[in-house]
């Protein structure tokens, strides 16, 4: 980690100060370390992660699935998902948020459900501040695996060998730390052109 300067490490215990959670966010922020909570929602099974890149170093802090009985209604599944989201944001302190944008499908019904799932991401990271940011399903395997078209067990290969994890994550969570890592490439490439990628 580089040596602080006076008035960095002022900031720091200024921030110190603050609200926990967004003091917590500023201090971070000075340090350069950004947490990013990545989301691929799914009304039963929704995977998630918190990754952290501090300058090159890119950690896999955490990663799960919510996963919801076929019994429990959907609005209890959606209960669910924003609950679990916000004890994962209380508990980890992202700074971000990415979530994979929703796909294409021919079940207007399946479209539906989807969406739904997706809006309680985004209410739970919207709650706690988060920026949040959309990338397509077709970008997040790019990112992942170096094409589009990759299939789930290929990207949770990948994202195993790339995050140096212990065990293959489960295909759910994998798909959700390799939205983390396209949101890192993306900040990466947008510092570099100008351009911010894709807001929600």
């Amino acid at each position: 980690m580089a040596r602080l300067t006076a008035s960095q490490l002022a900031v720091i215990l200024a921030n110190k100060a603050k609200a926990a959670a967004g003091g917590v966010r500023a201090v971070e922020k000075v340090l350069g370390i950004e947490r990013v909570l990545a989301i691929d929602p799914a009304l039963r099974n929704t995977g998630w992660s918190v990754l952290e890149k501090d300058g090159r170093d890119l950690k896999a802090v955490a990663y799960g699935v919510i996963s919801n009985s076929a019994k429990l209604l959907h609005s209890g599944c959606l209960v669910a998902i924003r609950e679990q989201l916000s004890e994962v944001i209380r508990e980890h302190r992202p700074t971000v948020c990415a979530i994979e944008a929703t796909i294409y499908v021919q079940s207007f019904k399946t479209a539906i459900v989807l969406g739904t799932a997706r809006a309680a991401c985004l209410i739970a990271a919207a709650e706690h501040g988060l920026a949040i940011y959309e990338y397509a399903p077709r970008e997040v395997k790019q990112a992942a695996v170096g094409r589009g078209a990759a299939q789930k067990d290929q990207v949770a290969f990948m994202i195993r060998s790339m995050l140096r994890l212990r065990e293959t994550p489960p295909p759910d969570a994998a798909d959700a730390l390799a939205v983390g890592i396209a949101h890192f490439q993306n900040a990466d490439a947008s510092a570099a052109t100008g351009r911010e990628s894709k807001r929600v």
